[in-house]
């Protein structure tokens, strides 16, 4: 008796794997920044489980990086960490923003949030979380705590790099 083969699959070729920075031109990289923040945005649509602590990490770099004032948000996610909105809540100037628990815990409840992932920019370049940056988080999970909502991270992100306080052990 013969045995059956299964078809072969044709894994796609990388066409970006050769192209190096060095060879595009400004427009090139521009569309390049676009395609990717667009790759970016797919992964973080509502209804889709979040990838990876690295995908969103990039996503926010993406999003928040040359912001000149601070903006302060959250990812507000359904019980199987899908995304349910991503929402920026606060603006602020060059070094700070007022971030208003009230207003985080009201916008989680009217989107029926199960959890949260919070994010902000330093404008200045330095992603070092500050002692302002740990009581706000420190209010905002004991607060969301009431209504049964949990605080899965918070996001410092620069252009150059992203700081999670849950890696840091700071929730």
């Amino acid at each position: 008796m013969a045995s059956k083969s299964s078809p072969t699959q044709v894994i796609p070729k990388n066409r970006f794997a050769r192209v190096r920075m060095a060879s595009l031109n400004d427009p090139e990289k521009q569309s390049l920044l676009e395609l990717a923040f667009a790759v970016l945005h797919d992964l973080h649509q509502p209804g889709v489980e979040l990838p990876s602590p690295n995908h969103t990490r990039d996503f926010l770099r993406m999003l928040l990086a040359e912001r000149k004032a601070e903006v302060f948000g959250c990812l507000y996610l359904d019980n199987r960490h899908r995304v349910i909105e991503t929402v920026e809540l606060f603006q602020g100037t060059i070094d700070g923003a007022s971030v208003y628990p009230r207003v985080v815990v009201q916008q989680a409840l009217s989107v029926n949030a199960a959890a949260v992932m919070f994010f902000h920019n330093h404008p200045s370049g330095v992603a070092e979380p500050s002692n302002a940056d740990e009581a706000i988080t420190r209010r905002l999970k004991e607060a969301l705590a009431l209504v049964d909502i949990r605080v899965l991270d918070h996001f410092v992100v620069t252009a150059g790099e992203s700081i999670s306080f849950a890696e840091r052990g700071l929730l």
